[in-house]
């Protein structure tokens, strides 16, 4: 039990130290991407928040597989590096007991993984799906910052002095875009107005943005004539009725709902969200004959190696699972010969540990 405690600390500590890194990096690229929407007008900032917690479950399905691969490399690599694992070999331990301590904490770690593939990652994808959903359905000033010049919708320049917390009212509204007039030459409109809501059509679905007591100004540099004119209604069409997006796909389906779902897609999504857990317990079979150095080349002698095998592994998964989705692949053969093949890896891999021995 002493040895127990000591080797799964070393592996789940690595793992977390692992695992904390790549989150940070990957949340940090989505989260600058977010970040440039945000200031581009295309989403509110006030829900960055949310989007990137409802992501997380996603980071972490493909981040804990990795970073147990690597908790195991480079624990194990220090112990070979210290000789440690020689002391091991003197009191006995062999290297099926070394697998057999290893597969203890793979398996909490393949039912976390499980977890989030099976029910928190599609959950959390179709949530977001849907709040951006709702950002695109409502007017496009609900991004603008008050007090501030911003595109939005076709070079449209605004300005309001005031937006209400729900995003459907502005205040003191500036709007400046460039038009064509019926000669077919450019000019600029100005358009200022007291105050500005949202309309949507119940015919056609179209968008506008409705304002109220102002005035609207037509000019181009050059030209000596010039059009004002005062309005105490004015709509102003945002865009046209678009469909939206589908939240009935594969990828944001409960599993349940793809155990019943015959189609390709489904059949695909559903042999991912199974073989995220199995690919826990063939990473382990890898990385602990991989993990096994020499102490003269150091704990990181084959970790590039290691990676090499990993990136094959899930672009061959991937590519599996695009080939099932398009149907050039049959379900039934579908991701397990890839599965089968790197499981028969790892089985050779220990093997070969077993028969020349941990310190050998």
């Amino acid at each position: 039990m002493i040895i127990f405690r000591y080797l799964t600390r070393e592996i789940l500590l690595t793992m977390s130290a692992v695992a904390g890194v790549l989150l940070l990096v990957i949340m940090g690229s989505r989260f600058i991407r977010y970040f440039a929407n945000a200031a581009e007008g295309e989403i509110p900032a006030n829900i960055l928040g949310s989007l990137m917690l409802y992501h997380m479950p996603g980071f972490l399905e493909l981040i804990l597989p990795l970073a147990f691969f690597l908790g195991i490399l480079l624990a194990y690599g220090q112990l070979y590096l210290n000789s440690e694992i020689t002391v091991l070999v003197a009191c006995g331990t062999s290297p099926n007991r070394l697998l057999t301590v290893s597969l203890v904490p793979a398996a909490l770690v393949a039912l976390l993984v499980g977890i989030f593939s099976l029910w928190l990652t599609p959950a959390g994808a179709l949530h977001n799906e849907l709040v951006l959903e709702e950002q695109r359905s409502k007017l496009d000033f609900s991004a603008l910052a008050p007090g501030r010049f911003q595109e939005f919708g076709s070079g449209r320049i605004a300005y309001a002095s005031d937006v209400s917390e729900d995003g459907e009212r502005m205040q003191e509204v500036f709007i400046s875009e460039r038009q064509k007039r019926n000669d077919g030459s450019p000019e600029s409109v100005v358009t200022r107005a007291t105050q500005g809501y949202q309309s949507v059509d119940p015919d056609t679905g179209s968008r506008y943005l409705v304002l109220e007591d102002g005035e609207r100004y037509s000019a181009e540099a050059g030209r000596a004539d010039a059009e004002r004119l005062e309005f105490g209604t004015y709509a102003v069409r945002l865009a046209r009725a678009v469909e939206a997006v589908e939240t009935d796909s594969a990828e944001f389906a409960t599993t349940t709902t793809l155990l019943n779902d015959p189609s390709p897609e489904a059949r695909a999504q559903l042999q991912w969200r199974l073989g995220a857990p199995l690919m826990v317990f063939v990473l382990t079979l890898l990385a602990q004959p991989l993990s096994r150095v020499n102490p003269r080349q150091g704990r990181f002698a084959k970790l590039l190696p290691a990676i090499f095998l990993y990136v094959a592994y899930l672009s061959l998964l991937l590519a599996a699972m695009d080939a099932i989705g398009s149907g050039s692949l049959p379900a039934v053969i579908g991701m397990w010969p890839i599965h089968a093949g790197f499981l028969i890896l790892g089985l050779g891999l220990a093997f070969n540990a077993q028969r020349k021995g941990m310190s050998g």
